[in-house]
């Protein structure tokens, strides 16, 4: 007779979500992941495969999660500039407020496990990019069809460089995140798109 889980498998990678996010890959150990999630090994690896599957599980959760919720936020703002505005101020003050220094998952992973060359972690990583530019773009397209940017010429580089701008922004404001400095590069940012 098969076992019955006595967990939810959703509540329990989104747990191993924040683990990760919180430590990294690599200083998770099977011990902490058993430890947080309250589930022995042998259920973790008969669900959700060994440490690596259960990561990389983890950060497609985050990463669908992260994406699903930014088109819904630019969905609520219709001036583009504003819109853009309104995500970096926040991107500050999530950064300013994080004690745990936490960061964004998909910026941690990037910097942490871009170096191992594990080519389908740079393919989820790859796709990451596209679908955030792809939003960013459509966004941008936007505003342009409703007269907003009408100065901006090549929205494909302009969403690729707010992609590249938030990730640096990102890794930067984890050392000392500074509020003032931060909002200020941002306003330079911004300002490609009057």
């Amino acid at each position: 007779m098969p076992r019955v889980k006595l967990f939810d498998e959703k509540e329990i990678l989104n747990k191993a979500m924040h683990l990760f996010w919180k430590k990294g890959y690599t200083a998770t150990s099977i011990q902490d992941l058993v430890s947080y999630l309250g589930i022995n090994r042998a259920s973790i690896y008969d669900t959700f495969g060994d440490k690596e599957q259960l990561f990389k599980k983890s950060f497609e959760l985050y990463r669908k999660t992260s994406i699903d919720k930014l088109a819904i936020f630019f969905s609520n703002y219709p001036n583009v500039k504003e819109g853009f505005s309104t995500f970096f101020d926040n991107a500050i003050k999530e950064a300013v407020s994080d004690k745990d220094k936490k960061g964004c998952f998909v910026v941690n992973a990037t910097t942490e496990l871009v170096p191992t060359n594990d080519e389908a972690f740079i393919e989820i990583l790859e796709a990451n990019r596209r679908a955030v530019e792809k939003l960013f773009y459509e966004y941008l397209q936007k505003g342009k069809e409703s007269g907003q940017l009408s100065s901006v010429k090549d929205l494909t580089h302009i969403a690729s460089l707010l992609f590249t701008f938030y990730n640096g922004m990102r890794v930067v404001s984890k050392v000392r995140p500074d509020k003032k400095k931060l909002k200020a590069s941002v306003d330079v940012v911004l300002s490609l798109l009057e």
